[in-house]
């Protein structure tokens, strides 16, 4: 292949990396030393074909700049085959005035962003520096992702059942983006830190987060609490305050119970998010806010809005991500867990010692269906390690709690659960022990390898998980183990 304004394949591990294409060899060298002044690393090319060939010798660009139309490969086209290469790549397309439709049909495919010729270099080099962010951000989210299945615990939330790893997941993919989150539950199930999570891992994590609850504020303050307002704007108002819109612009602002407001504040609500305005009370002026919204509720929004007590077009514009937080009772196998977090806090709390507990306490913990979720059962910890005389939390501790009548109580299942319980901790073991290989699995359980894989789903099982690499260990780590 002939090269044609072909730099050094050489790439520092010092500087980002630019992969820079277009068909116009005067635009091609300009664009390169402007983006060689302002420290990245370039690599030019006016062939197509030669910029794939680029880029599969190095996949770990970090940027493609292309141009939209050329002759042997449009720019959508390049992108999708790098996207192939690596799906961290971002791209940036330059387009003409004519051609934005087919831009905007590019960032639909994964493109991150485009810009218009003539080039405005203060406009790219902002969105060069966006687009560095977002894929530090999904790299980070694809690096934690790795690591959940082996974690109790993930920005403060505890848990490690598969419905719990799944929200986890969850709020990894939705983090690195902007988009509106709701998050859905009963009261006490921990809807406030998975808005914090979110916040955390996002690109606006060294921003605020501010938290509101809607329910918390009578209906005539919280237009005042969103928006603030200006002195004079009534007769109390003797300073100007800012709204907690404000208070959050350039990071993130949580509504808890968004249900519990007034149909007129929904209105309000809705123009701030089409807008991106917000305007204080008593004020002529508009202010601009750079807030990312999440949004938190125990009520059916759908319900509400089928009765007409939510408005429609809200509704639509914040469900765009829904998360879901089981009650406690959809997850008990977490609640050792928990126990055991809130039994460290509270213990700290008191500067007690606690250091035997009956088993029967965690017997009455597992039976209860903890209405008020996990809340219910942190206070519940608190109240036990206050109540305590000695260092072990007995069972008589239960006796004038909703609790007491379990704390005695031996279940006894069904027979066929019974079975289905065995059986599976019996696959598990298995697997464990053969490192998820199901040939020699099957084996030992008597079983076709056809029939294993079907006993397998049946109890919820992936071979996959239990296939993991021998770890190596060192002579000098033989004493501690």
């Amino acid at each position: 292949m002939t090269k044609k304004n072909h730099t050094n394949k050489t790439v520092s591990k010092t500087k980002a990396r630019i992969l820079l294409v277009d068909d116009e060899a005067n635009i091609l060298e300009v664009m390169k030393i402007r983006l060689e002044l302002l420290g990245y690393e370039v690599m030019a090319t006016s062939d197509p074909l030669e910029a794939l060939e680029i880029f599969s010798e190095n996949p770990d660009i970090e940027i493609l700049l292309t141009d939209q139309r050329m002759e042997k490969l449009t720019g959508r086209d390049l992108m999708a085959k790098c996207l192939d290469i690596n799906p961290y790549v971002q791209t940036i397309i330059f387009t003409a005035y004519g051609t934005i439709e087919q831009a905007v049909e590019a960032m639909k495919a994964g493109a991150f962003s485009y810009v218009t010729k003539p080039v405005d270099h203060k406009e790219l080099e902002i969105k060069l520096e966006q687009a560095l962010e977002k894929r530090t951000l999904l790299k980070k989210v694809h690096d934690f992702e790795g690591l959940i299945d082996g974690k109790s615990e993930f920005s403060g939330i505890i848990g490690k059942s598969t419905n719990m790893k799944a929200i986890f997941k969850q709020i990894l993919q939705v983090a690195p983006t902007d988009i509106t989150v709701s998050v859905f539950g009963e009261s006490g199930t921990g809807k406030e830190l998975v808005a914090r999570a979110i916040h955390l891992h996002s690109g606006r994590a060294k921003g605020p987060f501010v938290a509101v609850n809607c329910a918390a504020i009578p209906e005539s303050l919280l237009e005042d609490e969103l928006f603030g307002h200006v002195r004079g704007a009534f007769t109390s108002a003797v300073g100007s305050k800012n709204g907690v819109f404000a208070s959050a612009d350039g990071g993130t602002l949580f509504l808890d119970e968004v249900g519990e407001m007034a149909e007129a504040m929904q209105a309000k609500l809705l123009r701030v998010l089409e807008t991106g305005e917000v305007k204080p009370l008593g004020s002529d002026r508009v202010r601009k806010v750079d807030v990312r919204l999440i949004v938190a509720t125990k009520q059916d929004l759908k319900k509400m809005v089928a009765k007409g007590s939510f408005r429609e077009d809200l509704f639509y514009r914040i469900h765009v991500v829904p998360i879901h937080m089981p009650p406690l009772r959809e997850r008990k196998s977490d609640i050792p867990l928990l126990f055991a977090h809130f039994l460290k806090k509270a213990i700290k709390k008191t500067n007690k010692k606690i250091n035997w507990i009956d088993e029967d306490i965690l017997q009455a913990f597992k039976l209860y269906n903890w209405p008020g979720n996990v809340r219910e059962l942190e206070n519940m910890v608190d109240f036990l390690v206050a109540i305590a005389q000695e260092d072990l939390l007995g069972a008589e501790l239960l006796s004038s709690t909703p609790l007491g009548e379990f704390s005695s109580k031996i279940p006894v299942k069904p027979l066929k659960d019974a079975r289905f319980e065995f059986t599976r901790n019996y696959l598990e073991n298995l697997l464990k022990m053969t490192k998820g290989n199901i040939s020699l699995a099957a084996k030992h359980a008597g079983y076709y390898r056809a029939d294993f894989y079907k006993l397998l789903e049946r109890h919820g099982l992936d071979a996959e998980s239990f296939r993991k690499r021998t770890r190596k260990i060192s002579t000098s780590e033989l004493s501690s183990l």
